[in-house]
């Protein structure tokens, strides 16, 4: 369990998760020539396909890994391996932020061999990821469009 205690929060909209993606995409685009993407479930899906239309990848697998709880950092489980048979050589694995490093250090551990690719990333996890767009300080809670309603707020005047 994390010691954390998250004192900023950062909501990410959709546009900007969409044009965090492509910057992704583009810092990827000149490294190799991929063989495929790995999406790490569930915060990876949106921006592995981004970015696998941006680099024309269509051989897409997922790693289903679990270590949070709403907000609250927890043990890791592993719902669902790749069904690749690789040590990940050849292939972009994606997720959209590292914070403990906890997730990206069973992705190590299973595909070794994998480029590491994330949106966001902090600093206890920053040694994993190989290319990032953006860097945030640990006590940053990062919220993502999938993750928020919009509502009614109501005005200044009016709140008690």
């Amino acid at each position: 369990m994390s010691n954390t205690t998250y004192t900023n929060d950062v909501i990410k909209s959709w546009d900007e998760l969409h044009r965090d993606s492509r910057s992704l995409a583009q810092l990827l685009l000149s490294k190799k020539e991929w063989k495929g993407i790995i999406a790490v479930t569930r915060g990876g899906m949106i921006p592995a396909a981004i970015v696998a239309r941006e680099l024309n990848i269509r051989l897409i697998d997922t790693l289903c890994i679990s270590c949070y709880d709403e907000q609250h950092i927890g043990e890791l489980r592993v719902l669902k391996d790749t069904m690749l048979d690789t040590d990940g050589d050849g292939y972009l694995v994606i997720d959209d932020l590292v914070d403990t490093g906890t997730t990206l250090r069973s992705v190590r551990e299973r595909l070794p061999a994998s480029h590491i690719a994330t949106l966001y990333v902090k600093p206890a996890g920053k040694e994993l990821v190989d290319t990032s767009v953006y860097e945030f300080t640990q006590e940053t809670w990062l919220r993502f469009p999938w993750d928020l309603e919009l509502g009614y707020s109501t005005p200044l005047v009016n709140r008690n």
